[in-house]
């Protein structure tokens, strides 16, 4: 949370190791991905704030942020690395977008996220 002040702490949801919400909304893992669906995904990497500065900070960050359990022997892969995610835009009670990803960095148009949230804003 310290390296995501942008998000107040009020609004943080933590899944758990076990990734229940996750599975309950569909996402799945990127080890299980249809290779013919991969073909379809274009990736390309972020612009990251502060460059080559902005990218260390971030390397040398993702170990301790990731979701590692603490039983987590040497040379396993966490659940957490290998699961997708995605994005929603909820109105009240209501889910009005969403976006699951195909492969990690596989993310929405954010102008087109962003028109969907205004107009239910």
């Amino acid at each position: 949370m310290d390296l995501n002040p942008y998000i107040p702490r009020s609004r943080a949801f933590v899944d758990g190791y076990e990734f229940d919400a996750y599975k309950k909304v569909g996402f799945g893992r990127f080890d299980e991905v249809d290779k013919e669906v991969a073909k379809q995904v274009k990736l390309a990497a972020p612009d990251m704030p502060g460059g080559v500065g902005g990218w260390f900070k971030y390397m040398t960050n993702v170990g301790s942020i990731s979701p590692i359990p603490p039983d987590m022997k040497f040379g396993e892969i966490p659940e957490g690395v290998l699961r997708l995610g995605g994005t929603f835009v909820v109105s009240g009670d209501d889910v009005v977008y969403q976006w699951s990803d195909r492969l990690p960095g596989d993310h929405p148009d954010t102008n087109a996220v962003v028109e969907v949230a205004k107009t239910y804003a």
